[in-house]
């Protein structure tokens, strides 16, 4: 009798290569349908690789030839329903290998083929010895972790929010036999619900209508003026979804903004909140996922990444600040997490919330088109009120470090009353560059470079560290030029470390603290700076860091600095960024009882964008934006895909682009592009704005068409030719679909 075809495991392995690689099944096991998102482990060249399996199929050639896999991780599959038949359906829409995909939706243990991990909660408590022993102990971190544990059992989440340092005080604590650590279910440690304010008639009727929404996908857009108590509709959201049994998950755009929003979602749902974010330890990372898949996690808050969280009992997606740039991958495989929630959302049948002040212009023209319902809040919540703006001309003032004297005037107003002041300047560092004052030499980065001319280096550390912000390069400032030998070498222009020197001269009485990338890398850092402020009268010096959410009771006077480079852009979409993040920042301002001022200052107060602004605010902005996007045929009235290449040579990445446009012509002339098959247009190619970054000379060519299925028919023609060209081996490539930075 003919031997039965030997059946094989198609293995999907995270290599940049777009195809499943054949193995047999380790030694003792029979492939089957029931392995398909199941992990293990397989041999490749000389590494071993964690895989999924995505298939097994009868060998088409000889298996022996085939290499073994070496063991299962688990004994049944992590990737199964929809989270698998979506994260497959985003490799197609991006056109990345699928096994990149599926390594990117597994937390980073789970990638290195570590367990998932146990869900318990873990808590310490004293034991009796440390009960009776607390009063004789001596000053310090041990007597005070002591202290919070008396009489009680703590979560480390809790801990960690609670005392400093406080894990070697438990591990001494417990070497003398003084504190236990034990696990616990999260049940146990959800706090009692509290009570939150009356909706106002808006905030009722947008609840009602996601109550209304819940049998099914519906994609929902809270479009509400800053302050208007967005969240307080996502919680009624929530709570509703917790009553009917069901799981949700929250996307924020800064890890920032977690603690705040997981401090308000805990105190008001009365179930424990897990976050996810880049912030978190990998093991924490995966404790959460794992909480998630067994279905124990029911409220999940996470940055960008958590969009691949698994979600069994799923009833509610919620994207807060939808309009945010952080919610798009820009390296690795590019995936938007607010279009992939779209998608997860409708495979799952379960509404979602897109909410924002300033909707992007994509969200708001499906709005209005009638693809998502429009849901909006024009009113403050509870007293605030909309603050005023006013515009300063500083055209021919004095200046000191970039701040006006009227400016000045309305801080020590603004302070004298007892309020808090944001001073607001997108820029971070001492100065953007650092110049010669005798022959015009200035700091550039030796690896960077535009076609127009180098990149400049920002000045740091009060002047005595230079730092190259697109690729990171940092060298000492020189004590003398290098070009003439003069000692005129001075910093121009303002950053937010010049800010914060000015105004701790001029302020010496009050707080001033500094809010940016630099000033918050270590963990909690920002909850911190917030603290030490309080209630207390005292000025914030920050970048779009405190444009995004933040509820800043005190906040009387938030002023506007530098802005002016920003409304002259050769990006499409840097009208709406602008726009966004000015009234953002604005919005910051008299949210509570007392009133708020907004001063913007300007070398340019009759520009358009402005005066749309301030006079007809952001919805006004949009109705112009989106009548130039559909006259230039620009997103969202077309579809764009970007291809990038870069080496450390010039021509490379456009020998590389020129094989590939004629590739993607070669396939258009046979497909028969025009009126009555595929037409797609091809710009360039041409080099990257900044066409040298990181020391890698970068060009790029743009893909556009009127609608996406043409756009997706060229690319999944033109892909596999990509990786089969030669010009490919001497390139880094990637591919962009729907990119929202072309720079």
């Amino acid at each position: 009798m003919p031997s039965q075809p030997q059946t094989v495991l198609q293995v999907a392995l995270p290599v940049p290569l777009p195809r499943l690689f054949d193995y047999l099944p380790p030694a003792g096991h029979q492939a089957s349908e029931q392995d398909v998102g199941r992990r293990l482990r397989v041999p490749f060249g000389q590494r071993e690789l964690v895989g999924i399996v995505e298939g097994c199929a009868p060998a088409q050639v000889e298996a022996t030839g085939l290499r073994e896999a070496l063991g299962w991780l688990e004994p049944e599959p992590l990737f199964h329903g929809e989270l698998h038949a979506s994260a497959r359906w985003l490799a197609r829409y991006t056109h990345a290998p699928v096994g990149e995909v599926l390594a990117t939706a597994l937390p980073a243990t789970l990638r290195r083929g570590e367990p998932l991990p146990d869900t318990h909660e873990w808590a310490w408590q004293l034991t009796e010895a440390g009960a009776s022993a607390l009063a004789g102990m001596r000053q310090g971190r041990p007597r005070r972790l002591a202290e919070l544990l008396q009489g009680t059992v703590r979560d480390e989440t809790a801990l960690d929010t609670l005392l400093d340092g406080w894990r070697a005080a438990a591990r001494s604590l417990a070497e003398r036999g003084l504190a236990e650590r034990i696990a616990l279910p999260a049940s146990q440690l959800a706090p009692d619900p509290q009570p939150g304010p009356t909706p106002n008639p808006e905030q009722a009727e947008a609840i009602e209508t996601i109550h209304a929404s819940a049998a099914g996908f519906v994609p929902l857009l809270l479009d509400g003026v800053t302050g208007s108590g967005k969240t307080e509709v996502y919680l009624h959201a929530i709570a509703d979804c917790l009553a009917r049994g069901r799981q949700a998950l929250v996307l924020v755009p800064e890890i920032g903004l977690t603690p705040q929003l997981l401090g308000r979602f805990r105190a008001r749902l009365g179930v424990p909140v897990h976050a996810s974010h880049s912030g978190l330890a990998d093991s924490e990372r995966a404790r959460v996922w794992a909480a998630a898949w067994r279905g124990e996690a029911r409220v999940i808050v996470g940055t960008r990444s958590a969009v691949f969280t698994p979600l069994p009992e799923a009833g509610l997606i919620v994207i807060d600040e939808e309009h945010d740039g952080s919610y798009k991958q820009q390296d690795g495989f590019r995936y938007h997490a607010r279009d992939f929630a779209l998608v997860r959302a409708k495979a799952l049948g379960v509404p979602i919330v897109l909410g924002s002040a300033t909707p992007s212009l994509e969200t708001l023209h499906n709005a209005r088109s009638g693809r998502y319902v429009h849901m909006r809040l024009r009113q403050r919540a509870g007293s605030g009120r909309p603050p005023p703006v006013r515009v300063l001309d500083i055209r021919k003032r004095p200046l000191e470090a970039g701040l006006s004297a009227e400016l000045l005037a309305s801080v020590d107003r603004a302070l004298a009353a007892g309020g808090q002041v944001l001073v607001f300047r997108n820029r971070r560092g001492y100065a953007p560059v650092l110049m010669c004052h005798d022959c015009g030499w200035s700091a550039a980065c030796p690896r960077c470079s535009s076609p127009e001319q180098s990149r400049a280096m920002t000045v740091h550390a009060h002047g005595r560290r230079l730092q190259c912000h697109h690729c990171g390069h940092r060298r000492p400032a020189p004590l003398a030029c290098p070009d003439c030998g003069g000692l005129g070498l001075q910093p121009q222009g303002i950053g937010t470390e010049r800010l914060e020197e000015l105004l701790l001269a001029r302020y010496p009485d009050h707080p001033v603290l500094r809010i940016d990338r630099g000033s918050t890398r270590r963990r909690d850092a920002l909850e911190k700076l917030f603290a030490e402020l309080g209630e207390r009268a005292g000025v914030l010096v920050g970048t779009q860091m405190l444009a995004k959410g933040h509820d800043l009771a005190g906040l009387t006077l938030v002023t506007v600095v530098g802005i002016d480079e920003g409304l002259f852009s050769a990006d499409f979409r840097a009208s709406e960024k602008l726009a966004q993040l000015l009234i953002q920042v604005a919005g910051r301002a008299g949210r509570a009882e007392r009133a708020g001022e907004v001063v913007l200052q300007t070398h340019h107060p009759d520009h358009p964008l402005l005066e749309t602004l301030i006079h007809g605010g952001y919805h006004a902005f949009a109705d112009t934006e989106l009548a130039q996007r559909e006259a230039a045929g620009f997103p969202p009235f077309a579809h764009l895909a970007m291809l990038r290449a870069e080496s450390r040579h010039a021509e490379p990445p456009m020998a590389f682009l020129h094989a590939a446009r004629r590739a993607l012509a070669a396939w258009q002339d046979q497909a028969g592009a025009g009126p009555a098959g595929p037409t797609v247009e091809i710009n360039g190619p041409m080099p990257a704005p900044m066409a040298r970054r990181a020391g890698q000379y970068r060009a790029q060519l743009l893909l556009s068409a009127p609608q996406r299925a043409p756009l997706h028919a060229a690319l999944r023609a033109l892909v596999p030719e990509l990786h089969a060209l030669p010009e490919a081996r001497k390139v880094r490539w990637s591919l962009d679909v729907d990119p929202i930075d072309l720079y």
